[in-house]
């Protein structure tokens, strides 16, 4: 084996484990609570998910020439704003993480297979801005942590669960006493500068 091919292969790997605490953060909730915004801008859980399979579709599908195997009723023109970000009631959870997130893992790890590290892509909605394979990987790992701490929040928020994945938690302390002296403590040092 390569060292690129090491490279690409740890590469991979960090983006699955995103990808894995993304939807660890959905496991248990109501239908309700996924898809209920939580921010001034609307951040729910499945909106997340819906959108980073978007963005697999689109960075390790379209920009290496491969169509995506579905069709995305968000790209519509007639589509309302932003609705990559939230699901329909007619977008079951099911739909939006076995038919559009687990299959965009399975059609990028065709371009994966197909692709090596530096083949070149071109992004349409870049202006048609040339990328490598590399810089793809780089650009969904950066997108998916991104969105994996949008979803830590949004779930915590929900029920108070927390941490980094089922397996490891990274959490200091587990109970809730701990925590909330923790909280009180950090909301002393903010009231200072009431």
């Amino acid at each position: 084996m390569t060292e690129a091919t090491i490279y690409k292969s740890d590469l991979i790997h960090q983006l699955q484990d995103l990808r894995d605490s993304v939807l660890w953060k959905l496991e248990g909730l109501s239908e309700y609570d996924l898809r209920r915004p939580l921010t001034p801008t609307g951040t729910n859980l499945l909106g997340l998910v819906k959108h980073l399979a978007s963005c697999e579709f689109g960075y390790f599908g379209e920009v290496f020439a491969r169509r995506p195997p579905v069709d995305f009723p968000w790209q519509h023109p007639d589509a309302s704003e932003n609705a990559d970000m939230w699901a329909t009631p007619a977008e079951s959870k099911q739909f939006i993480v076995d038919d559009l997130y687990r299959r965009s893992w399975e059609h990028a790890a065709q371009t994966f297979d197909e692709c090596d590290l530096d083949s070149i892509g071109r992004v349409p909605w870049w202006r048609d801005a040339r990328i490598t394979l590399h810089q793809a990987l780089m650009r969904m790992i950066i997108e998916t942590a991104r969105h994996a701490g949008h979803a830590d929040i949004v779930r915590e928020t929900i029920d108070g669960s927390a941490g980094l994945s089922e397996r490891v938690d990274s959490l200091p302390y587990t109970d809730g006493a701990r925590w909330r002296a923790h909280v009180a403590q950090v909301q002393a040092a903010a009231d200072a500068f009431r």
